[in-house]
């Protein structure tokens, strides 16, 4: 067999040489081999051009990256973690409010939580290969670089979800090869770096999807399922989450909302739905899902699962949100400072390390993911807002003209405005408040950030409350309402009450702080002027209170103090809550995104009075809302429930502004009205709305009725304030205020009321009184004169001495005359007070008579006591002597001729009146019983004035100028003071 075989090839071998030994075989040959030596050759070429391409393309690439710094780990891991995170807000009890106003809304969260459907999604969309790569993929970065060179209308892209997270967390959307070449060399790095599943976790937190329905833009998948179909990113739909992942390529084109939040039509959605189809079938190829699903899918009709449109946190509640931003923004100041170890003093102090906390903490409230909980209760802001707006007593709306955007003059309208606060007294929470009467008119927070005026509410924070706690007065001890004239700067001070005529002289302090009297409060401001009591507002923590207040007697009445309506609301809680200030917060806690909370509110306390100085302030100020002359009766009449409250109102000068504020041992409300332009009164229109203070008084009573029928726990109207141990019930004088004596148990002045007994108790005998007789002239009352006529002398009162009255009525003096008006309840008790006589005869008057009724004039002099009527005839009888307090008339017993004297309060006489003569024949009446006699009552010393005042302020004039007093108005004008 083996001879056979090569038998054959011998036979093989003699047939090839034959063959190629022809002539056409050997010119093959050559031809061959030509063709074979180029096709070596043109390999070595393609070789050479390829390796000489790469090392082309290699430098290219080198030189493109060749500014990119070596990234550490840390630093690339830093970058892609610094996505930001929307932070939230929350009303009390963790009920949710919405998210803070920013570009852009994200909420974070984790892989575990997002649904197998979007990670399938994604995968089959974005990175078909992307748990196989290593951070790119060279065919597709390839493809897409043919794609771009040849400009081909097709660009499939070619992008990893590592490139992806790269282009947008550390790099930039810049459209340029040395971008995309960093973008590759960072990719790969980042592999090295982080897990499959950490680069997933983080591409579906950052990548965009459009907007949500309130119209807001968003990132990340949690915040794309929740704001586009209302469901967590665990719960999407096969069809919903091919939706969510069609949305990157093109998020504005695809997204179902507009930017309003509203759903687009049919043909603003195909786009959209198209593009969800093409992920659908990308899946079905890549075998995420099969055929059956696909068509189910597929058919399923997606618009019915988008979201309603949901209004923005700060387009539902615009005061609630923009104020807790401004809050939480001023605490997450001192949270980032104290962890640089910068204190809270040296960050308000150093006005450049503020500015720069504060815009560090801007951009941290909005982008760190905070979760901020909030005091506000929900409901009880609905009910109190809803109350506002059904209100239709604040005033007339006023018209003013301003520039508009434009610079032209347009007319605009400026309604009343409103500012009110409920605040916890145990704990200063905020539960509600009023910001404004509408965002869209004027969006100042006139609860929070309007200072205004505060008038009389000052009275028991600066007068009254101090001087209990210094021991200067009890609750009922005497102050004095009498007018004074005080020269300052080269004016004249001359306050009044808000009647200008009034003067109560002395009365209970209880009352004068019910009625709200200008008088006594700044006099009783002098006594205690130099025991500082401007230090118990600066402690309670008004802003705009300076301690130079405490030297001007307008402060008394609120005279250029000015404060926030939860500024003085909190100070009335400070008294409700006995004395101790509990400072006002909003903002319960502020969580970060991990839920580790990074501010809790510590409820700062500070005791600002004693517990017996304020439930005796407290008891003082019951008479305010209790008694029918209290200015706050109105508003106690109009609640709906009963209930223990007490509290203060004020009206400012020509009811430019007016205030109530009032608490229980359990809330304390404060509203106030005004324009913010202060050119504008409450008082016009006062014969439509009502007075001012009446339409106040009728808002707070309506509010605080809401918040009973909110929550009557919180109100709690069946507790009561009780009196701590050192409030004790004394007697005293009531003219005096020192322990009675027996004089003043025997005029009847005893009475008795409150004391803070660590502070003082009536002790020292009063030695005030004396026996007394008096005159009356001009209403006023004056000691007789041994030459007085006894027919005009009122005996058997009791008179007080000299040293008592400049006591009484120092340091500013005043009419001594004035200090037991004929309408007081010391009106039995005369004062020492002596009327300057001219020492000449009275002038004389002239009479007249009318049928039976004799009148004459009134007599030029001032010291004119009284007047004598005569008889002609058989040497001129008297028929009647009529004080001057009594009216100018007589009514003659018969006819015949009569004329009339004065009769001045040294005895001296006028001359003569005219005669005048009745012819009547009628039986005369008996002469009045009032005529002559040495003890008789002398007539009424002026009409009583019982009327309630509750709905008037206590008004009175400006103050002049006084030295480095803060000033309202320009330059050269003095301040504006308190007519409450």
């Amino acid at each position: 067999m083996q001879k056979n075989l090569k038998t054959r090839l011998r036979e093989i071998d003699q047939s090839f040489n034959k063959w190629t030994s022809a002539k056409w075989a050997q010119r093959l040959s050559i031809t061959g081999s030509v063709l074979w030596n180029l096709g070596l050759l043109l390999v070595v070429i393609l070789v050479a051009g390829g390796v000489f391409g790469m090392s082309v393309g290699a430098g290219y690439f080198a030189s493109l990256v060749n500014d990119e710094e070596l990234r550490t780990k840390d630093a690339m891991l830093s970058e892609i973690y610094s996505y930001e995170e929307t932070s939230e807000l929350f009303f009390a009890d963790g009920v949710y409010l919405g998210k803070l106003r920013t570009d852009l809304d994200r909420e974070e969260t984790k892989l575990e939580n997002v649904s197998e459907n979007a990670i399938n999604a994604v995968f089959a969309t974005e990175d078909e290969y992307f748990l196989e790569h290593e951070g790119i993929v060279p065919k597709a970065v390839l493809r897409g670089l043919l794609q771009d060179v040849s400009n081909s209308s097709t660009q499939t892209g070619g992008s990893t979800l590592t490139q992806q997270l790269i282009k947008n967390q550390i790099l930039t959307n810049e459209v340029s090869y040395e971008r995309k070449a960093k973008e590759l060399l960072l990719a790969m790095r980042l592999e090295h770096f982080m897990e499959k599943e950490d680069i997933l976790e983080a591409y579906l937190n950052i990548i965009p999807y459009g907007r949500n329905s309130s119209g807001s833009n968003i990132a990340g998948i949690e915040t794309a399922a929740n704001g586009i179909f209302n469901v967590s990113a665990s719960e999407l739909t096969l069809p919903q989450a091919a939706f969510i992942a069609g949305i990157p390529q093109a998020p504005f084109r695809y997204t179902p909302f507009t930017n309003d939040g509203s759903l687009k039509d049919a043909e603003g959605l195909e786009p959209g739905i198209s593009r969800m189809h093409t992920v659908l079938y990308r899946m079905k190829e890549t075998e995420y899902i099969t055929e059956a699903e696909y068509e189910e899918a597929v058919a399923y009709d997606i618009t019915q699962d988008f979201r309603g449109k949901v209004p923005r946190a700060y387009e539902e509640f615009p005061f609630v949100t923009a104020e807790l931003e401004r809050r939480a923004t001023r605490i997450v100041m001192d949270v980032l400072a104290e962890q640089n170890g910068i204190d809270p003093v040296t960050l308000e102090e150093n006005d450049k390390l503020f500015e720069e906390y504060a815009i560090l903490a801007d951009r941290a409230v909005r982008s760190n993911g905070y979760r901020i909980h909030s005091s506000i209760d929900k409901d009880l802001y609905l009910a109190q807002d809803a109350a506002k707006s059904s209100f239709d007593n604040y005033g007339r709306t006023a018209i003013d003209r301003v520039l508009n955007e434009d610079g032209e003059e347009v007319d605009k309208e400026f309604p009343v405005q409103v500012g009110s606060m409920t605040i916890e007294n145990k704990t200063g929470r905020i539960l509600s408040f009023i910001g404004g009467r509408d965002y869209a008119i004027e969006n100042m927070n006139h609860a929070t950030q309007g200072f205004r005026s505060i008038g009389s509410t000052i009275k028991p924070l600066l007068v009254y409350g101090p001087a209990i706690e210094f021991g200067r007065i009890g609750a009922g001890s005497p102050v004095v309402d009498v007018k004074f004239e005080l020269p300052v700067g080269g004016t004249i001070y001359s306050p009044v009450n808000y009647i200008n005529s009034s003067e109560q002289g002395i009365m209970p302090a209880r009352k004068a702080l019910a009625e709200s009297q200008n008088l006594p409060a700044v006099r009783l401001l002098a006594d205690i002027r130099n025991q500082m009591p401007i230090q118990f507002m600066k402690k309670t923590g008004f802003s705009r209170i300076e301690e130079a207040y405490n030297d001007y007697p307008s402060s008394a009445l609120g005279g250029g103090a000015e404060a926030s309506v939860e500024e003085l609301t909190h100070a009335y809680a400070m008294i409700a809550n006995g004395g101790t200030s509990i400072e006002s917060t909003m903002i319960d806690r502020i969580e970060d995104a991990e839920g580790k909370v990074v501010y809790e509110n510590p409820q700062t306390k500070t005791e600002v009075f004693s517990p017996q100085t304020a439930y005796i302030l407290t008891d003082m100020l019951r008479d305010v809302y209790n008694t029918p002359r209290g200015t706050a009766n109105r508003a106690k009449n109009l609640l709906a429930f009963g209930g223990d409250f007490a509290g203060k109102t004020g009206t400012t000068q020509d009811s430019t502004d007016v205030w109530i504020v009032g608490y229980n041992p359990n809330i304390t409300m404060g509203v106030w009205l005004g324009y913010d332009r202060e050119k504008f009164k409450m008082s016009i229109a006062s014969n439509q709305y009502g007075h001012p203070s009446t339409r106040v008084n009728q808002l707070w009573a309506r509010l605080m009725n809401t918040t009973q029928q909110h929550d009557p726990e919180l109100v709690n109207a069946g507790s009561r304030f009780q009196a701590p141990d050192g409030v004790v019930t004394r007697s005293f004088c009531g003219i005096s205020g020192l322990a009675p004596g027996g004089a003043c148990t025997g005029a009847g002045l005893v009475m008795s009321d409150l004391f803070n007994a660590n502070a003082m108790v009536p002790t020292k005998a009063d030695d005030s009184l004396t026996s007394g007789s008096y005159v009356t002239v001009n209403g006023a009352r004056y000691a007789a004169l041994d030459s007085t006529p006894s027919e005009f002398i009122v005996s058997g009162g009791a008179g007080v001495s000299s040293a008592f009255v400049e006591r009484m009525l120092s340091p500013y003096g005043g009419d001594p005359s004035k200090l037991f008006p004929a309408n007081s309840s010391f009106s039995r008790v005369v004062s020492s007070a002596a009327l300057s006589h001219d020492g000449v005869a009275p002038a004389g008057v002239q009479a007249s008579l009318n049928g039976r009724t004799l009148t004459w004039s009134n007599s030029a002099s001032n010291d004119v006591v009284g007047y004598r009527v005569y008889r002609t005839g058989g040497g001129n009888s008297l028929v009647a002597s009529i004080s001057e307090a009594r009216s100018n008339s007589f009514r003659i017993p018969s006819a015949g001729s009569y004329f009339v004297v004065a009769v001045d309060i040294t005895g001296q006489q006028s001359p003569l009146s005219n005669t005048v003569t009745s012819a009547s024949s009628e039986p005369a009446s008996p002469p009045p019983a009032e005529s002559g006699g040495s003890g008789g009552s002398g007539g009424s010393d002026g009409d009583s004035n019982d009327e309630p005042v509750e709905d008037e302020p206590e008004g009175d004039t400006p103050a002049p100028d006084e030295p480095d007093e803060p000033e309202e108005g320009d330059g050269d004008t003095p301040p504006e003071e308190d007519e409450e």
